[in-house]
């Protein structure tokens, strides 16, 4: 049976030349040689690997046939109109590089005569010294180090800013694309060597066995994927641009995927890099070399937990569901969720637990507290704090971040811990007036029974490590996706959750998206990544452009990832498009005006579908008067909560919500605004929360800015 090598396939194609496409290559696999298949070499191709095959009366295939080891392969390069595919089989080429190794396809163009210069007088330009020259970067290098084509290397060598590279690089997909990108943002021709994994003297010819390995380089594997079955085979051609991370990855996102490490290992890139890529790759990796493994894939938000499942299913159907939490195969929620398995699955035994982190019992500890129980305890307790002290946001923070983490059980034990990570200083008279407002607030919980979340993560943490019996570890791998965003207790539990050894967790985080958890450092927890920490720098999803305007939201500010070590920076991306576009506007009702005129003229456009345009706000409040308002104005559109977004409508969601999700165009509304309620809110925090806070609303904007793929307009209140 044929092998079939897929390339990336051509959005434009519609769905019933997809579904012919399916077919057509369903029986190609199963027999090559079936008369209805058509499949024939073309007189005159430059290459004499080159075939042509009938999708239908109107459609050709056109492909590369290989010969190894007694079986054909099949690369498939796309699917045209008949006499077009004609056109392009007769000019395309399958070689290797001999320079690095790798394979591409090229079209020999065909020589024609220049056109006729017409004499006229034109500006003499300003002398700009070409990019790459500034960089230290030669045409021996290029062609002769990276295997950069000649006419490629002059084209980008003539390229004087970013962008220009930029534009070069789009032209050519895979390898050749992503090398010029990194060069064009200041990494070395051996930094770009090693990351591709490029070998200085290839051992490598031309013939049909060469072709093949260079097709499994990793290198390679960005832009031609080997098809396993009939499922793969479907999934890789229904997939849209969106759903192309399921076959075609980064050798250095492969090299995540695939290694195998003696402890934690931790990987961090910026918002679009493909960290969650590469979390749902290895989970199916792990459970591929052990089926019988457990596996936990979790993260902080509800959504994004669901997101990460249908991306699994997605990647791999067969791959096996847990049963529940400690069975075999792999089980994702939301770390929450985890919390309050672990809870059930400790039945009786959970009392002991309970006692080792709050001294005091719990009636119903499946029952969470409600979100307003701070704000109540407050109401009803008098206290000599000062209003910096005395707040909902203060006191959350220092009961989540050490109380409930060091077991605080009494004033004592309040009194002498250490408060690692704290801004705010707390003398003995002040500890105690803390300690006054944290048992009223137990006092409450202790009336219905209930745990808050950090409560029920500790306690979690605690049966896990034997509290009441021996250790009860229910994972061998667990996976973390958005790992900034959880809280201590989180990290306990998890640690707890798996005993330590090879490949035991995996985190994946940005501290640059940090909008719900604290500031911590993981080795706090005995999780130690020291040697086992990687980066991502490519965006796949964001703009040049769209990414430069979001990093610049965060400049100025120091960020400091899960081992304390400032975040880094040196982001880039593969993709070009417009700059996004700031209007200011007075008052609501311009606001709203310029929203409905934006989302109207998008609409217009052909092939726009109304699902990937979205407009991101900062709360519900904003979701709804922006909803209503742009009904008023004749435009229809979804407001999104925990509901998973439908299509036919524009999208109407919170930047909080939009975590995790992309969209081809976004309009970010009221930012750089604050309301009276937030900025009372910000006036009452001490300096150490209130930078904090600062930091978070950075972060929120630069995850918003980043779902946008192609356009932003970002709509400014004066």
């Amino acid at each position: 049976m044929p092998t079939i090598i897929m390339t990336k396939w051509p959005t434009e194609i519609d769905g019933s030349v997809r579904s012919k496409a399916m077919s057509f290559l369903q029986k190609l696999s199963g027999d090559d040689t079936l008369p209805g298949l058509h499949v024939e070499p073309i007189a005159l191709a430059v290459d004499p690997r080159v075939r042509t095959g009938r999708v239908d009366q109107f459609w050709r295939a056109v492909m590369f046939r290989l010969d190894h080891g007694g079986e054909a392969h099949y690369v498939i390069h796309g699917v045209w109109p008949h006499d077009d595919a004609i056109e392009v089989a007769k000019k395309v080429r399958l070689t290797v590089n001999p320079i690095n190794g790798l394979p591409t396809i090229e079209s020999v163009a065909i020589p024609q005569a220049p056109p006729a210069l017409e004499t006229q007088t034109v500006a003499v330009p300003e002398v700009v010294t070409p990019l790459l020259e500034t960089l230290g970067v030669s045409r021996d290098d290029l062609v002769s180090r990276l295997g950069v084509p000649a006419e490629v290397a002059d084209q980008v060598l003539a390229a004087r800013t970013e962008d220009e590279v930029l534009t070069v690089a789009q032209r050519h997909d895979g390898w050749l694309g992503l090398m010029l990108v990194d060069l064009a943002t200041g990494d070395s021709v051996d930094d770009v060597a090693a990351k591709l994994q490029i070998e200085k003297s290839p051992e490598i010819g031309d013939d049909d066995a060469d072709v093949l390995r260079s097709l499994q380089h990793p290198a390679a594997r960005m832009q031609f994927a080997f098809i396993e079955d009939q499922d793969d085979l479907r999934r890789v051609i229904e997939s849209g641009d969106f759903g192309r991370w399921r076959v075609f990855l980064h050798p250095e996102q492969r090299r995540y995927v695939e290694a195998r490490y003696k402890g934690p290992a931790r990987v961090t890139g910026g918002a679009g890099t493909g960290k969650t890529v590469v979390v749902v790759h290895r989970a199916r990796a792990l459970h591929r070399s052990a089926p019988q493994a457990r596996i936990v894939m979790t993260t902080f938000t509800t959504n994004l937990a669901d997101s990460m499942r249908e991306s699994l299913e997605q990647l791999d159907p067969r791959a096996t569901r847990a049963a529940g939490l400690g069975k075999p195969g792999v089980h994702v929620a939301g770390v929450d969720a985890l919390a309050a398995a672990v809870l059930r699955a400790a039945g009786a035994e959970i009392n002991q637990a309970i006692d080792a982190v709050l001294g005091e019992p719990r009636t119903d500890p499946n029952q969470r507290v409600p979100n307003q129980r701070w704000h109540a305890v407050l109401g009803a307790t008098t206290t000599t704090l000062p209003e910096s002290l005395a707040n909902e946001t203060f006191l959350k923070a220092e009961y989540e971040t050490v109380v409930v983490p060091h077991r605080v059980r009494t004033e004592e034990d309040y009194l002498r811990v250490r408060r690692a990570g704290r801004g705010s200083a707390l003398d003995r008279r002040r500890r105690k007036e803390v300690w006054r407002l944290i048992e009223a607030y137990r006092a409450h919980n202790r009336v219905d029974g209930s745990l808050d979340y950090a409560e029920a993560a500790a306690i979690a943490a605690a049966w896990l490590e034997g509290a009441g019996g021996a250790a009860r570890p229910q994972a061998d791998h667990v996976l973390v996706d958005e790992g900034q965003d959880l809280g201590p207790a989180h990290w306990q539990m998890l640690r707890a959750l798996v005993a330590p050894g090879p490949d035991d967790l995996f985190i994946a985080e940005d501290s640059h998206q940090r909008i719900y958890g604290p500031r911590l450092v993981l080795s706090r927890f005995g999780i130690n990544v020291v040697g086992r920490a990687r980066r991502l720098t490519l965006n796949y999803r964001t703009t040049a452009q769209n990414l430069r305007y979001a990093m610049g939201l965060l400049s100025g500010a120091t960020y400091v990832d899960l081992d304390d070590e400032p975040e880094a920076t040196g982001y880039r991306s593969a993709r070009t498009g417009p700059k996004p576009d700031i209007r200011k506007v007075t008052g609501t009702g311009g606001e709203l005006q310029t929203i409905a005129d934006v989302l109207q003229g998008w609409l217009a456009e052909d092939g726009v579908a109304p699902e990937t345009i979205a407009v991101l706000v900062h709360d519900r409040f904003a979701r709804e008067r922006v909803v209503s308002g742009l009904a008023e104005r004749g435009v229809t559109v979804r407001g999104v909560d925990r509901e998973k977004p439908g299509p036919g409508r524009p999208l109407v969601m919170t930047m909080h919500r939009a975590k995790g999700l992309e969209f081809a165009k976004v309009v970010l509304a009221g930012v750089g605004t604050k309301s009276p309620a937030e900025k009372g809110r910000l006036a009452a925090l001490d300096d150490a929360e209130r930078e904090d806070a600062e930091l978070r609303a950075r972060s929120l904007t630069y995850v918003a800015a980043t779902r946008a793929r192609d356009e932003l307009i970002v709509v400014e209140r004066e």
